[in-house]
């Protein structure tokens, strides 16, 4: 589990072919203290498992389901990813609960800075943009953000400065990729619904309210 709250970017040092996908090795230094193999760590919002590291870099394989729901196949020598260690019981939660499990990919349709701040706007796929809310939380790239609007096709947040600065946000323009983890209560509250309708044909106000809601 993740909060969302990125403590470092990463490069990406090298790529290797392997029977169960790609070995990826990644080289940074924050999120290795106190690490272990075996340890997670997000990085760019999917979850990792550390297979041997060292004072600055770690690698993890990444599975073929992985590589071909993330952007993370599409990876190269060089490039620049956000990276989380998994939260411990006694972390405080800045951002929220955040899983690692990517559910799809996002697309930027617009960064726009001004001077009340930024605004960054992602299309998403209509199965993941059932689970959006304004002012719910939603993680791309991994970074923690709060949703200012809902649209038909998108999603717009603000973006505080040090976001901007401290994650690969920065880099980010029209066109990019990202992977996108909506929160994990709406995802239970839209799957929880989704079977109540299978069983009762409908959803009305007065089925809701007498299953308590």
């Amino acid at each position: 589990m993740f909060s969302g709250l990125i403590e470092e970017t990463g490069i990406i040092a090298g790529m290797e072919e392997e029977s169960e996908g790609k070995r990826l090795t990644v080289r940074c230094s924050k999120v290795l203290v106190d690490a272990s193999i075996g340890d997670s760590i997000a990085l760019d919002g999917s979850c990792l498992t550390v297979e041997c590291f060292g004072d600055n870099y770690f690698s993890a394989v990444v599975s073929g389901e992985t590589l071909a729901k993330t952007t993370l196949g599409d990876f190269r020598k060089g490039r620049s990813v956000n990276l989380e260690a998994a939260m411990r019981a006694s972390d405080r939660i800045g951002g929220h609960f955040v899983q690692g499990h990517v559910e799809g990919v996002g697309r930027v349709r617009e960064l726009r800075r001004g001077t009340d701040g930024t605004r960054l706007a992602v299309v998403l796929p209509e199965a993941l943009l059932l689970a959006v809310v304004e002012k719910g939380s939603i993680a791309l790239d991994g970074i923690s953000l709060t949703v200012a609007a809902v649209g038909s096709n998108a999603v717009e947040v603000a973006v505080i400065p040090g976001t901007l600065e401290r994650t690969t946000m920065k880099e980010w323009r029209p066109g990019r990729e990202i992977n996108v983890e909506t929160d994990i209560i709406g995802r239970y509250i839209l799957s929880y619904l989704e079977q109540m309708q299978k069983k009762t044909g409908s959803l009305t106000m007065k089925s809701l309210k007498d299953m308590g809601f």
